[in-house]
């Protein structure tokens, strides 16, 4: 499969899902109206900085976001330079955009779990594996760069 497509795969399969399916879904089945349109503007943003992560991880990279195509190289351009997991961030970002757009406590207890479950995953999972892959590089960016902001 052409590289393009599994980055393509695993942004609809990933953050597409996290960020986008369920927290429509929710809303739709709720039948919450649309109560704060402001919160849009962090669905926005968070958008664009969750695409802008993952052209990086594409382009600098050299890999995808999906854990079965990781990037060959560590990422430390674009907004990884100020933070360490600027994707999570992102789709955080969104959630709560998600949960003001609707004024829905639903939607923010949703994204809370997912950052709990995003905070799990990067300590225990993605950090010992690139101390491992990336070793040096990996400890120096580490002295550089917060983890989450």
């Amino acid at each position: 499969m052409h590289p393009f497509m599994r980055a393509l795969l695993a942004f609809l399969a990933l953050p597409g899902v996290v960020a986008f399916l369920v927290p429509l879904s929710w809303a739709s089945l709720a039948h919450l109206p649309l109560r704060q349109p402001a919160g849009l503007l962090a669905v926005a943003l968070g958008t664009f900085g969750l695409l802008w992560c993952v052209r990086d991880f594409y382009v600098s990279g050299k890999g995808t976001l999906a854990p079965w195509a990781p990037p060959k190289e560590l990422v430390v351009v674009g907004l990884y330079r100020f933070s360490r997991n600027p994707m999570y961030v992102s789709v955080f970002l969104i959630l709560l955009g998600w949960a003001a757009a609707f004024w829905s406590s639903g939607l923010l207890l949703y994204a809370l779990a997912v950052a709990l479950a995003f905070h799990l995953r990067v300590v225990f999972g993605e950090e010992p594996w690139l101390a491992r892959t990336h070793g040096t590089a990996w400890a120096q960016y580490v002295l550089r760069v917060r983890r989450w902001f």
